[in-house]
């Protein structure tokens, strides 16, 4: 595979674009956009300044993912397709490279989205309900033909007991929770990777939900549950509820709430010792250390066995 060298592309990458989009790309103005921790984000812009509409590329470059999943490519290209039909604005698919033939690696053109991450709201509430509203509606779509489907990152029974927590012993009541008999539920289309960090906003209003890739049928719950633990690790236990009711509300009867997932959604993120998301920090978030990230995680392991007691 060939590797883009700082914010330029290959000359053989740069020609693939310009062939699909029919347009000389502005070598000099490609831009590489933050946040992306497991792939490489490119802004692709034209010399013909009349265009609108901007180019987004991906280039999957880590060696170890595409082992586990070789087609990343089709997988986002196909998520995206889904995505389409839904109310909730997501990037036009255009095109992929789906061995790197033509790219240099695995690659998905797409189109650019307005707007920009948000990560510390100056209206709280108004945030965590526009972002579950969106996720309600990504849940509308049952996507029956999508191949993709839902399975968990981390088998609970193989998770040692986490020497960095105040409480190992209730993670390891966690662990036995979740390798359990898993609640009966409906699948969707769902984001897999839905955070504040993938959502985008302008003038207070949400424009758009990008990062694609992970996307496949599954329980909803998984959705909410991996959103849940981030707020949780952002901003504590309160906002993740307030979330939480939020979703709620606009999911309407046919979400029926098990803390069962937000346990699975919460173990399915260790690995390793925890730490500050280096995405958040590329998007200039401040005020975080990993002692805290662990101090939350702690307390919103107890609030989801407190859940699950009741």
């Amino acid at each position: 595979m060939s590797y883009p060298i700082k914010n330029r592309l290959t000359a053989e990458c740069i020609e693939w674009i310009e062939k699909i989009s029919g347009n000389r790309v502005d070598v000099e103005e490609i831009k590489k956009l933050p946040g992306g921790t497991s792939s490489l984000v490119f802004e692709v812009p034209f010399e013909n300044k009349e265009m609108h509409e901007s180019i987004v590329l991906r280039l999957f470059h880590q060696k170890e993912w595409l082992a586990k999943e070789p087609d990343l490519a089709r997988h986002e290209g196909e998520s995206l397709q889904n995505a389409a039909l839904l109310e909730i604005p997501s990037p036009a698919f255009i095109a992929l490279d789906e061995t790197g033939e033509k790219s240099g690696m695995p690659a998905v053109l797409m189109t650019k989205l307005p707007g920009t991450t948000i990560l510390q709201p100056s209206d709280m509430p108004s945030w965590l309900d526009k972002m579950a509203a969106a996720l309600a509606g990504i849940h509308r779509q049952k996507a029956e033909n999508f191949k993709y489907e839902y399975f968990s990152y981390n088998d609970a029974l193989k998770l040692e007991k986490p020497l960095w927590s105040k409480f190992p012993d209730d993670w390891l009541r966690a662990f036995f929770i979740v390798a359990g008999v898993r609640p009966p539920t409906e699948y969707s289309l769902i984001h897999r990777d839905y955070h504040p960090a993938n959502v985008l906003w302008q003038n207070g209003e949400l424009t758009g939900v990008v990062d694609w890739v992970n996307a496949c049928r599954g329980p909803a719950g998984v959705d909410v549950g991996h959103c849940r633990v981030n707020l949780a690790q952002l901003f504590g236990v309160s906002t993740a509820d307030q979330f939480l009711d939020a979703y709620i509300n606009h999911a309407g009867e046919e979400f029926r709430y098990d803390p069962y997932w937000d346990l699975l959604s919460l173990t399915d993120t260790l690995n390793g010792l925890p730490r500050v998301y280096a995405g958040w920090t590329e998007l200039g978030l401040t005020g975080l250390s990993d002692e805290l990230i662990r101090h939350r995680l702690d307390e919103y392991l107890l609030s989801l066995l407190e859940r699950f007691d009741n």
